[in-house]
């Protein structure tokens, strides 16, 4: 919990995290009861590396490999005292923990973000007609004489973060193979930054028209709910494409288009 109060804003989510695992193993407890189960030793080699694993992180002082560590240890206890299919089972909801844990590359990536999203929003921007200069991360507004400064909070990093572990409970939940699993999940992140640049339009658009003190103010403090929602929905409508059947669709709409009656 301390690792998450260092990170602030960034994982406030962290915490409902081992709510939705717990949430999780629950829906599964009907087929968690119906497998068979015995001891197992490769459960035991798991439990020997997550304890060495937390052990080494604490002495060295890397606290998120002690907490890789503990989520190893969680997987691996039922993996030794009921046996792989159980394991199995558990594997997501253990691996979902990970979204516990601040990850420090992020760190690295929140800068190239914050560019990346400035210009993408500037070219759109000058495309609709709205004049715009980008300095750096910093949006001009020539024809209303002001500065718009996208700070490190609006790398977009907070909604790329929540956003993939939303999408990946979707993903796991909804998806029929592990390949449209991963697939969804992959499409999280395109689905974030894109979101992000459509806040940033919008708040420029808004400056433009409104004034930039109504677009740094209100629009700003509630544009963030309303494009992470709009990503939500794009997700959910791309995950029922992934999921459907393309060869019956394809069927579908060449009967639709070749008989027509």
């Amino acid at each position: 919990w301390t690792t998450l109060d260092e990170y602030g804003e960034d994982y406030s989510h962290g915490w409902l995290i081992p709510l939705v695992s717990i949430g999780l193993v629950y829906w599964k407890r009907r087929e968690l009861a119906r497998v068979p189960k015995s001891v197992s030793m490769a459960g035991l080699m798991v439990v020997v590396m997550g304890l060495l694993m937390h052990w080494l992180g604490a002495k060295a002082q890397q606290t998120r490999f002690s907490l890789f560590g503990l989520i190893v240890l969680l997987w691996g206890i039922p993996f030794y005292f009921y046996g792989w299919r159980v394991a199995k089972i558990l594997a997501f909801p253990c691996a979902f923990l990970i979204f516990c844990i601040p990850l420090n590359f992020l760190d690295t990536i929140t800068f190239p973000l914050r560019v990346f999203a400035t210009a993408l929003s500037s070219l759109l921007l000058n495309g609709i007609g709205i004049p715009v200069e980008r300095v750096g991360t910093t949006l001009n507004m020539l024809s209303a004489g002001e500065k718009l400064d996208v700070a490190a909070a609006c790398s977009g990093i907070r909604s790329l973060v929540a956003l993939t572990a939303i999408t990946s409970v979707y993903a796991y939940v909804t998806q029929r193979t592990l390949a449209r699993k991963w697939l969804l999940f992959a499409c999280s992140i395109p689905l974030a930054i894109i979101a992000n640049v459509v806040r940033l339009t919008t708040i420029g658009i808004v400056a433009e028209s409104f004034g930039v003190e109504l677009a740094v103010g209100l629009y700003h403090d509630w544009s963030g709910f309303i494009t992470f929602g709009v990503a939500i929905s794009l997700m959910i409508a791309l995950g029922n494409l992934i999921n459907s059947d393309l060869k019956e669709g394809v069927a579908r709409w060449k009967h639709a288009i070749f008989n027509p009656s």
